[in-house]
C-alpha cells in the first residue's frame, strides 16, 4: 500500500494566494518528514480553487527539498503545453532526483485557458491523444520528429535523454539519491519517468489502457465506480495487446480526501466548515472558453459525499477506509487531500497523523 498526498494549494475565502502556495509546500515537506510515499501536485490557472499554475514547476521545488519521497504531477493539464516541452521538463527532473517523478497528465476542460495559451478548443476536444503520444515519444526514443494536426517539426535528438538515469554514490549530482535513501521506483525508472492519465471517461481509459498507461481516478467517484474503471481498463488493454504484468501492476491512483481526529463527528465538522467556501468560490471562478454553461455541484452535498465515502474520521476508520478501497478497486495508490480544513497547522498535523497512526495499521 502507498500512501500519499494530493496538493491543491487551494485558496481559502480570506487567504492570500501566497499563503496557500506556502501551506502547500509545507505539506509536501512533512509528508516527507511522516513516511508518506508521495506527493501529488494539482494545476489550475486563474481560479483560487488551487492556485499553482505549475505543477512541474512545483514539483521542482518540491524534488530539490526532499530526498526520499516521490513527487508527481496531478495532473499537468497537457492541452495547455507543449508536449516536446513538458517531456523535456519531465526528464530533467526524473534524472535530477534519482527517478522520483512522476508526470501525471490530463485533458483539463474547456476553460479561457485554452484562449490565454493559443492552444484553442480543438487541444481539448480532439488533440488529447496526439499530444500524449508525442508525449511518449519524447520520454521513449532518442530522436523524434512529428507530422500531426497540431505538431509538425524536423527530426531532433532527446536532450536530456531520460533513460541515462544515474544512481549511486560518486555517479552524478548530490540530488541524485543513493542506495538505501532513494524511493521505491516505480515502472522502469532507467526508461524514463513513470506516465500517468487523468480519467473521468470511458474515452480516456481507453486511451490509457491501449498505451498501457496507469490511471489517476478523481475523489469525486466512490469505489464502485473506480472498480467499474478499473475494470474496463483491464479489457481495453488485454484487447490492445498489453502484456500480464503490464495488467497486474498497472499502478492506478486513487484520489481523495482524508481529515484525522479522535471521533469522527470532528473531522467531519472541520472539512464542512471550510470545503463549502473553497469549493463555491474555486468552483464559480471558472470561465468556459465558448460561453458553454457548466453545472456546478451543491458544495455543501459535495464535501458531506467526500466525508462519507473517504478516510475521514478516527486512524482506525480512515485505515478501514483506505483497506476497502484497495480490495474493492485492486488499487493499492492513494493521493489524499489532506489540506481541507484550510489551516497550515491543522493541515500539518493532519499529514502527521495519517503517517504515524494510519500507514502502521496498513502495514
Amino acid at each position: 500500500m502507498r500512501v500519499g498526498t494530493f496538493v491543491l494549494a487551494a485558496q481559502f475565502p480570506g487567504q492570500g494566494q501566497g499563503e496557500a502556495l506556502h501551506r502547500a509546500v509545507r505539506s509536501a515537506e512533512v509528508a516527507e518528514e511522516s513516511g508518506l510515499d508521495s506527493v501529488w501536485l494539482a494545476e489550475h490557472h486563474f481560479v483560487p480553487y488551487g492556485v499553482c499554475p505549475s505543477a512541474v514547476t512545483l514539483a521542482a521545488l518540491l524534488l530539490g527539498r526532499t530526498r526520499r519521497i516521490r513527487v508527481g504531477t496531478a495532473v499537468s493539464v497537457l492541452p495547455n503545453a507543449h508536449p516536446v516541452a513538458l517531456g523535456e521538463q519531465a526528464a530533467l527532473l526524473h534524472l535530477t532526483s534519482g527517478g522520483r517523478f512522476s508526470v501525471g497528465v490530463g485533458r483539463g476542460g474547456p476553460w479561457v485557458d485554452l484562449e490565454v495559451f493559443g492552444t484553442g478548443l480543438a487541444a481539448y476536444e480532439t488533440g488529447f491523444p496526439e499530444s500524449l503520444d508525442l508525449l511518449l515519444r519524447w520520454l521513449r526514443e532518442p530522436r523524434v520528429a512529428a507530422r500531426g494536426e497540431r505538431f509538425t517539426f524536423r527530426e531532433v535528438p532527446v536532450v536530456p535523454r531520460p533513460d541515462e538515469l544515474i544512481s549511486g554514490p560518486g555517479q552524478g549530482p548530490e540530488l541524485i539519491s543513493g542506495p538505501g535513501q532513494g524511493p521505491e521506483l516505480i515502472g522502469s525508472p532507467d526508461q524514463g519517468p513513470e506516465v500517468i492519465v487523468a480519467c473521468t471517461s470511458k474515452e480516456s481509459v481507453r486511451l490509457a489502457a491501449g498505451r498501457g498507461l496507469p490511471m489517476l481516478l478523481g475523489m469525486h467517484c466512490g469505489d464502485e465506480e473506480k472498480a467499474e474503471m478499473v475494470a474496463l481498463w483491464r479489457t481495453y488493454a488485454r484487447a490492445a495487446g498489453r502484456t500480464h504484468d503490464e495488467i497486474e501492476h498497472a499502478g492506478h491512483v486513487s484520489a481523495g480526501v482524508v481529515q484525522i481526529a479522535d471521533r469522527r463527528v470532528d473531522a467531519t465538522e472541520t472539512l464542512l466548515k471550510a470545503m463549502p467556501g473553497w469549493l463555491k468560490q474555486g468552483l464559480e471562478a471558472h470561465v468556459t472558453v465558448d460561453g458553454r454553461q457548466r453545472a456546478m455541484r451543491d458544495p455543501v452535498a459535495y464535501t458531506e459525499l467526500l466525508c462519507a465515502v473517504h478516510p475521514v474520521g478516527p486512524p482506525r476508520l480512515a485505515a478501514d477506509r483506505i483497506a476497502a478501497t484497495a480490495e474493492r478497486t485492486g488499487i493499492t495508490r492513494f493521493a489524499l487531500l489532506a489540506e481541507g480544513s484550510g489551516d497550515l497547522a491543522a493541515t500539518e498535523e493532519n499529514v502527521r497523523r495519517l503517517g504515524a497512526e494510519v500507514l502502521p495499521l496498513l502495514s
